[in-house]
């Protein structure tokens, strides 16, 4: 089976040719966010994405008209870290994607609470860290990680928090994730990504399918 790869921080249609086949493109829509993407922008980043992958939004805290326009936008799943809303319609909340905190690598604590499959069939595991969520390069703790993956079994559960082409490899090694997601890790400078990057970020993925032990 091949692993789920999202592309994180992507803003521009140049850039969402990147995205491999299978896989998705994280559009961050905090404001806050070093690299925002506005409402109005999503529909022209989504002609240009590739057949075969999907587009995800990415908020914190979102109020239900927020989650409405953004799916009216045409995206098609949405990344939620903190609370989702009350007053969603069915097929939104089965199309919303919780990211559950994990503990920051060495830190210790006990895993986060997990909502209940019947809602979400999909699970993001990320550290949060400060008010803005994501692409902080902070690395959740694996084990935990590697828990709630095992205890969870039939729930796609993907895994960000300070991904690397230089690492991923061993991530995947190391918790078994469903898919993985990336965002400064494919990036130049914040907010800046590099299609260098993100191409041998995919060919990490790959090559640990590839190897015998995978």
């Amino acid at each position: 089976m091949r692993t789920f790869v999202k592309l994180s921080g992507l803003r521009t249609a140049a850039e969402m040719a990147w995205v491999p086949e299978g896989g998705a493109a994280g559009l961050y829509v905090d404001p806050d966010s070093p690299r925002p993407v506005a409402l109005a922008k999503i529909p022209e980043l989504l002609d240009a994405l590739p057949r075969e992958t999907e587009a995800w939004a990415i908020v914190t805290d979102p109020s239900a008209e927020t989650v409405h326009a953004l799916f009216e936008s045409g995206i098609d799943r949405l990344q939620v870290y903190g609370r989702v809303p009350d007053g969603l319609e069915f097929l939104e909340i089965h199309s919303i994607v919780p990211s559950l905190a994990i503990p920051p690598a060495g830190a210790g604590g006990a895993p986060p609470k997990v909502p209940p499959a019947e809602d979400y069939s999909r699970l993001h595991l990320d550290v949060t860290v400060g008010a803005v969520a994501g692409g902080s390069a902070a690395r959740p703790d694996w084990e935990i990680c590697r828990e709630l993956v095992e205890t969870n079994p039939g729930r796609k559960l993907t895994l960000a928090g300070g991904l690397t082409p230089a690492n991923v490899r061993e991530a995947l090694e190391a918790v078994r994730p469903w898919g993985v997601d990336v965002a400064s890790g494919i990036e130049s400078a914040p907010g800046k990504a590099d299609r260098t990057l993100a191409e041998a970020f995919v060919q990490a993925v790959r090559a640990f399918e590839s190897a015998p032990t995978a």
